[in-house]
């Protein structure tokens, strides 16, 4: 099966409105609808605190999931802009129309500002802590004298053992952002579909598998008939869409690079140590017999011309300012091999078949690989971030120790406690409203799985600060 853009930039929205459709004086395509609506959503703001590597960090210059998101947004919409504008010039698809390379800008600055959106407090890590959290104490929970587990199917389980913060961008977007109704933003199928990376559910998901697609889930059970209802549209059922791996890699592209400027920003990366650590990378990819072409891309010269530049204009901290300016020109460098990547399985990506990222087998592919495993060790692997992890875990195990258990029985016939009933009170009501409209008419148990879900929309949708806020709070820490 060959996808055909005509139904990939679907724009159609899950709801429609009457007075919507009956205005004329609005010029926008849909797509730039949907940039309007996210920009001025409080989800999209909260993210201006939240963790992208150092959690609470008070510096101006340290990246936010905002100021990443905004980044990955601007390398997404060029990244896009270039394929397509490759796709026109070469003939490679003679159904492909410019109209369509101006929508495909559009929907990727959309996706990089909500690629993110789902992820809980302190970063990754967050994620991580609400999987630990589900695995050590669902066994303990227990609903009318019996186990919870025994309530829940096994895709159920699965959702809340392997929490994935891109599976709750789907739901924050659709579901949870109270907008006009519980259609949340409402946004086109086509930019919904692009920040589905994985198409696959808890029970599919193959971590170990080597596909792409199969690493992680990309979709809850609650939201299985919503994404079904996207892909038709979109013609990607269980397939990526083509846009999902240009996003993709923007996002490599912005993290794997900001990581390391940011890690010497504070200290924890040195020009020497840079230099010798991207030295050993490139020996280990040639005896890899990884691609490797330094007429096209030599970090280490790039770097070098940067140094020398530094001291000739006499800077007191030349090593800082080649990397950073390096770190600027290599940036295009891996636009240019993702370019690459996009157009020469261009065939294989449209029939569903592609399942490596973009930089596969290009000249920028150990680079990547190199930027990730050089800011792992001398930023994710330091003290300062081992002790917000540890931080993190006692803020967030604290919080679902509190709320889990209150919700268990709310809206049942089962007694909800004093304090259970005030924990549950301080559940955003915006998340309860959304609770109670999805889980009218549902079964036993899905009614129990969906509030188990709202505890981690709840706690997913906190801001750093707010959580170590309450945290503090419940504890009777002024």
């Amino acid at each position: 099966m060959r996808m055909e853009w005509n139904r990939l930039l679907c724009a159609n929205r899950y709801a429609t409105y009457e007075n919507a459709a009956k205005s004329t004086g609005d010029l926008r395509n849909e797509f730039e609808k949907d940039y309007h609506r996210i920009i001025g959503s409080s989800s999209f703001r909260r993210l201006q605190d939240k963790t992208q590597v150092f959690a609470l960090d008070k510096s101006d210059f340290i990246r936010t999931r905002l100021t990443h998101s905004l980044e990955v947004s601007s390398f997404a919409k060029s990244l896009g802009q270039n394929i397509a504008r490759y796709i026109l010039d070469n003939g490679t698809d003679k159904d492909f129309t410019i109209s369509m390379k101006e929508d495909i800008g559009d929907i990727l600055m959309c996706a990089g500002l909500i690629h993110d959106i789902g992820n809980p407090p302190f970063g990754h890590f967050g994620e991580e802590a609400i999987r630990d959290w589900f695995r050590r104490r669902m066994r303990l929970l227990h609903f009318k004298g019996k186990p919870v587990a025994d309530y829940l199917t096994s895709q159920m389980m699965l959702d809340l053992i392997h929490f994935e913060g891109n599976a709750q961008a789907l739901r924050q977007v659709t579901k949870l952002h109270f907008l006009v109704n519980e259609n949340g933003m409402n946004l086109t199928f086509a930019l919904l579909n692009t920040i589905i990376k994985y198409p696959v559910s808890s029970v599919r998901m193959n971590p170990a598998g080597g596909r792409i697609s199969e690493k992680k889930m990309g979709y809850f059970y609650a939201e299985q008939d919503l994404y079904r209802q996207i892909a038709k549209a979109c013609g990607t059922l269980n397939v990526r869409h083509p846009l999902t791996f240009i996003l993709e890699a923007a996002d490599d592209i912005a993290y794997r690079t900001a990581d390391i400027e940011d890690a010497f920003k504070k200290g924890c990366l040195t020009y020497d140590i840079f230099i010798r650590e991207l030295k050993a990378a490139r020996e280990e990819a040639v005896k890899n017999h990884k691609t490797v072409d330094l007429e096209r891309l030599d970090p280490l010269a790039m770097l070098d011309h940067q140094y020398q530049k530094a001291v000739r204009m006499n800077l007191t901290n030349p090593g800082f300012y080649a990397a950073q300016n390096f770190l600027v020109r290599l940036q295009s460098s891996l636009l240019y091999c993702a370019t690459y990547g996009f157009t020469s399985n261009y065939e294989r990506i449209m029939n569903g078949a592609y399942e490596h990222d973009l930089f596969y087998h290009t000249y920028g592919d150990w680079v990547i690989q190199a930027l990730g495993d050089i800011a792992f060790r001398y930023a994710f692997h330091t003290k300062p971030i081992l002790s917000m992890e540890v931080s993190a875990f006692t803020i967030l195990n604290f919080l679902m120790d509190r709320f889990v258990p209150a919700v268990i029985n709310y809206d049942s016939d089962e007694p909800l406690g004093m304090m259970e009933g005030k924990m549950v009170d301080l559940i955003s009501e915006n998340y309860r409203q959304i609770y109670h409209f999805h889980s009218r008419s549902c079964p036993e148990g899905e009614k129990l799985y969906l509030r188990l879900m709202l505890v981690t929309d709840f706690v997913s949708g906190m801001t750093d600060s707010y959580a170590k806020d309450l945290y503090q709070k419940l504890n009777g820490i002024s």
